[in-house]
């Protein structure tokens, strides 16, 4: 139960990056228009052997990572969590807050997997000519310590993983420093998860990542819920999301885009891939619970909804069990990709520009749902005032998270 002495958190700032749109109004006018992003992707350290699908991201803002502190040398992933944050700090207005009580949570690793394959392609017949930054980028701190250099953050900052949960695992941490008193403010930030060829390869080996079904038509790849679906479309993606007590809220130009009303983590027991329709109810009722919501009074899901094909149906079965047949529900990954560690972070995102805006983005490709019994949110955007909603991540290693959100 939610502990009545805990202050509130509220979401006052949101930065976001991903291949249908960046920064959040843009973000927002690619998920309602279902934008499409897709196509073989091209970025170099992603094909070998095969073509994968994928959203990638477009040039990054070269004037933004010419004012940040050693971001230029930084890898991908890191240029990205810092353009993503600074779009996050300036909506927060953090500049006026003392950088000893802001605080940072990177949620995410292995996040620069293809700058290392890269590195060792390049060096690894000649490894006393690897380069010196080397020591730092194989190391999961390396975004944090980027982050907090760019930013001047002297608060507690760390990095957590948790898979494809990792985005909700942040906000969680950054939520318990926040109530512990480390800091006063505290950003969470799913990292951009730079995969390599090499991953892509296991991803399809172990049956998670889509196949080349679609790829003359890398457009209709992407399909969660659709009785067509066959695993996940990888997206490049990263999403910030700045955390405060109620009691420090109320600053000028600052309005809170919503409470963190519940939230949970509960694992399966079981390091595999396969989903756990015992412990996403689990997350899904303590989260409830936390909150004090009855499931009938959330009107939105947005779900973890990969595309997977046994993923999926666990899935709704899980919603279906906990009484949210009645609540809209449409899958942010259909239009953005799966962004791995940066998804529960970034559909967070999704989630309360959602609510503020007033209107629900459609589900691409959703042509046949597995489970037509549910208030899906298909073709069209659906105008409707959100006032409780809740969100789901799911993680390899047998992790499942739930995050209820509450509009003000």
């Amino acid at each position: 139960m939610k502990n009545s002495t805990a202050p509130d958190i509220l979401i006052t700032g949101v930065g976001v990056t991903s291949a249908c749109g960046v920064g959040k109004d843009a973000f927002l006018a690619g998920l309602l228009a279902a934008k499409n992003s897709y196509g073989v992707m091209q970025r170099p350290g992603r094909q070998r052997g095969s073509q994968f699908l994928g959203a990638e991201l477009a040039a990054l803002d070269a004037q933004g990572l010419t004012c940040m502190q050693g971001i230029r040398r930084a890898s991908f992933a890191a240029q990205v969590a810092a353009l993503t944050l600074h779009e996050a700090w300036r909506d927060a207005r953090l500049d006026s807050v003392d950088p000893a009580r802001i605080g940072l949570v990177i949620g995410g690793s292995n996040l620069q997997q293809r700058d290392l394959v890269q590195a060792v392609e390049a060096h690894g017949s000649r490894p006393q000519y690897m380069r010196p930054t080397y020591a730092l980028t194989f190391m999961d701190t390396d975004v944090c310590g980027i982050c907090t250099q760019a930013f001047g953050i002297r608060g507690a900052a760390s990095t957590v993983g948790g898979a494809s949960a990792s985005g909700h695992i942040a906000v969680v941490h950054a939520m318990q420093a926040l109530r512990d008193g480390q800091v006063d403010f505290c950003i969470a930030v799913g990292g951009l998860m730079d995969v390599s060829y090499l991953e892509c390869h296991a991803f399809r080996s172990i049956g998670a990542m889509g196949s080349d079904r679609y790829a003359d038509a890398p457009a209709l790849a992407c399909r969660p819920f659709d009785r067509q679906r066959d695993g996940f479309i990888y997206g490049e993606a990263c999403g910030a999301i700045v955390l405060e007590r109620a009691t420090s809220a109320g600053r000028d130009g600052v309005t809170p885009y919503a409470r963190v009303s519940g939230h949970s983590v509960v694992m399966d027991g079981n390091r595999n891939p396969d989903p756990s329709y015992d412990g996403e109810v689990r997350a899904i009722r303590t989260a409830l619970s936390q909150a004090r919501i009855d499931a009938a009074h959330i009107e939105y899901v947005n779900p973890h909804g990969s595309g997977s094909v046994v993923g999926d149906e666990t899935e709704l079965r899980a919603l279906a069990c906990c009484g949210l047949t009645h609540a809209w529900i449409n899958a942010t990954k259909s239009i953005t990709g799966h962004g791995l560690s940066a998804a529960g972070a970034l559909e967070i995102v999704a989630t309360v520009l959602q609510m503020r805006a007033g209107v629900l983005h459609p589900t691409r490709n959703l042509e046949e749902p597995i489970d037509p019994g549910f208030n899906w949110v298909s073709a069209q955007p659906v105008a409707v005032k959100v006032r409780r909603a809740l969100n789901l991540s799911f993680g390899f290693g047998g992790i499942n998270s739930a995050i209820c959100l509450e509009g003000l």
